[in-house]
């Protein structure tokens, strides 16, 4: 009973097969004679009409007159805090001071972190009195060396004294020899003394730096915070240990914050110190600012150029290390703006507009975005004055000849 499915089946296809690929010969197949005939005597059909005879392609075209606007560069950079310094002891110690949470702010030169001064302040007593005492060794020292000057003026005395008495055969020369030596005694004990008043000089020099030194440890018991700003952590903990380089804590100053893009060297010209620039936050917040930075290096591996741009920030409502989105304002320039549907690509895939000339014929212009808005687009390429295709200009091509519907841009 299974075999008429089976031959059902069959026919279908053969039916099938006939209809699809045997088309041509099922329509020849029962045309008599008498209808070739028939056919041949019909009149032959009427020439197509020519090209300058088809329909006119209606479209519609906004007359457009440019405009002086300004460019504009967009880079993707990032929010930084304007200066973030590790506040760290130069000295060791336990801490002796409650800290201070993070988040907090602190103000210039306020104590952050204060250190046990231990034995400190003896050391800075022992060296102020070797200073007195150096201080107060100076007139002895000054008296000694006014003694030998004095002996040495004597000693010439006597040594002229013995000369002309030896000339005038008065004295022996054993007499003229010992005034001699006298003499160079006395120029030696000069010197000594002379000597000892520079060693008692430098001991004063050597006790003052001792004493600066010990002023200088006390002074790196307290550590400032270096400017205003805010906490990033915690301080050191009461009864911590510190030693030199040891982290006593991290503050941030974000008034004024930093955006920190990289442009690239393509539109780095079109930058300039001072210009306004605009940056758009992930949460949609819009800041504003100015460029304070551009490097003059590029990087080696991106070919890209730092830029800064620097934006009050008052209320700190501005974190760093928050993603933006900058645009920097750069050098006018003129553009039109017109719907972005009336972009269109040619065959190259250029990008550009129809444009209609003075005889309603199309003709295709290749322009450049410069920015887009939601009133439309700004384009450059076109001459001062443009008619331009908004509507229908994916059904024309060069040198077609339209029927224009004059339109206003929406305001």
């Amino acid at each position: 009973m299974r075999i008429f499915p089976i031959l059902t089946a069959i026919l279908v296809a053969a039916v099938i097969y006939l209809f699809v690929f045997q088309r041509d010969v099922l329509l020849s197949f029962g045309t008599d004679e008498s209808e070739m005939l028939q056919m041949a005597s019909q009149p032959a059909p009427a020439a197509a009409p020519d090209q300058n005879s088809a329909p006119i392609v209606s479209v519609a075209v906004l007359p457009s007159t440019a405009q002086n606007v300004d460019s504009a560069v967009t880079v993707r950079g990032e929010t930084r805090a304007t200066r973030q310094v590790d506040l760290r002891a130069e000295t060791n110690g336990r801490v002796i001071s409650q800290p201070l949470r993070k988040g907090a702010t602190v103000l210039a030169d306020q104590p952050m972190c204060e250190i046990d001064p231990g034995t400190r302040g003896v050391s800075l007593a022992e060296a102020e009195a070797r200073l007195a005492e150096s201080r107060a060794r100076v007139p002895e020292a000054e008296a000694r060396v006014i003694e030998a000057e004095a002996r040495l003026d004597e000693a010439l005395i006597n040594d002229r004294a013995a000369e002309k008495l030896s000339q005038g055969g008065f004295a022996s020369e054993a007499r003229v020899a010992s005034a001699t030596a006298a003499t160079q005694t006395a120029r030696a004990g000069v010197a000594a003394a002379q000597s000892g008043l520079q060693s008692t000089l430098a001991g004063i020099q050597s006790a003052a730096a001792a004493v600066a030194l010990a002023q200088k440890e006390i002074s790196r018991l307290i550590i400032h915070a270096s400017f205003d700003g805010i906490l990033e952590t915690d301080t050191a903990e009461l009864g911590s240990l510190l030693q030199p380089g040891g982290l006593c804590a991290t503050v941030l100053q974000l008034d004024p914050i930093k955006l920190v893009g990289f442009v690239p060297e393509m539109a780095v010209q079109h930058v300039k110190l001072g210009a306004a620039a605009e940056a758009r936050l992930v949460d949609g917040r819009r800041i504003l600012g100015e460029v304070s930075f551009i490097s003059r290096s590029a990087d080696k591996v991106t070919r890209t150029f730092q830029i800064e741009v620097t934006v009050p920030n008052e209320d700190l409502s501005v974190s760093a290390g928050q993603t933006a989105d900058i645009t920097i304002s750069a050098q006018g320039t003129l553009a039109h703006l017109l719907p972005g549907s009336a972009l269109t690509l040619n065959d190259s895939g250029t990008l550009g507009l129809r444009v209609l000339d003075a005889d309603n014929t199309v003709r295709f212009v290749p322009v450049t975005l410069i920015r887009d808005t939601v009133k439309g687009v700004w384009v450059a390429g076109l001459p001062q004055e443009a008619d331009v295709i908004v509507v229908g200009q994916e059904f024309v091509t060069d040198g077609v000849i339209v029927d224009p519907t004059y339109t206003e841009a929406a305001r």
